[in-house]
């Protein structure tokens, strides 16, 4: 796939959305974001489970650079002994999501305009007390960027969110 399918230039820094499938072993992650930060690539999410294989493990990282730093870091996770494969992944050729618990002041007031928002952005409510509700979001990053931007005014208490998943489409793999 060429720089400009991508919608990158060389020597822009733009985001990339890197699956890297390693042994299930422990010191990976530790080695692997060890190369990042030698290499001045900054993650900006990182998130590791098992696959399919409970002897193998998928890490997504999301991380800013230009096409020769990621071309470069690339090479050098190949180089690790825990790791199996990693590839980019391009926004057209995948799925990606990312999960979101948001808690938010609410009381009798504000609580019809809440769930009026958690439903227009497909999100759902699930607990509720006297002065809280809480939401959760599995959806693109941009979404969950709106819900949160829209949840602000009330006074969001608490928020935790799990960094982008992501899968190629179809066969890839």
């Amino acid at each position: 796939m060429s720089r400009r399918d991508r919608g990158g230039e060389k020597g822009k820094a733009m985001k990339h959305t890197i699956s890297v499938i390693v042994e299930n072993k422990p010191g990976v992650l530790h080695r692997v974001a060890g190369l990042f930060s030698r290499r001045g690539f900054n993650i900006e999410s990182l998130t590791v489970g098992e696959t399919e294989d409970p002897k193998i493990s998928r890490m997504t990282i999301v991380a800013d650079g230009d096409e020769q730093t990621l071309e470069q870091i690339i090479k050098q996770l190949y180089k690790q002994i825990d790791i199996l494969k990693v590839f980019d992944l391009p926004k057209s050729e995948s799925v990606e999501r990312e999960l979101a618990l948001i808690k938010v002041h609410a009381n009798e007031k504000t609580r019809g305009e809440i769930t009026q928002i958690v439903e227009i952005c497909q999100a759902k409510i699930v607990d509720v007390t006297e002065e809280a509700l809480m939401i959760e979001i599995s959806a693109e990053t941009e979404k969950v960027e709106n819900l949160h931007k829209m949840l602000e005014k009330f006074g969001i208490q608490e928020l935790v969110r799990t960094g982008r998943i992501a899968l190629h489409k179809g066969n890839q793999n």
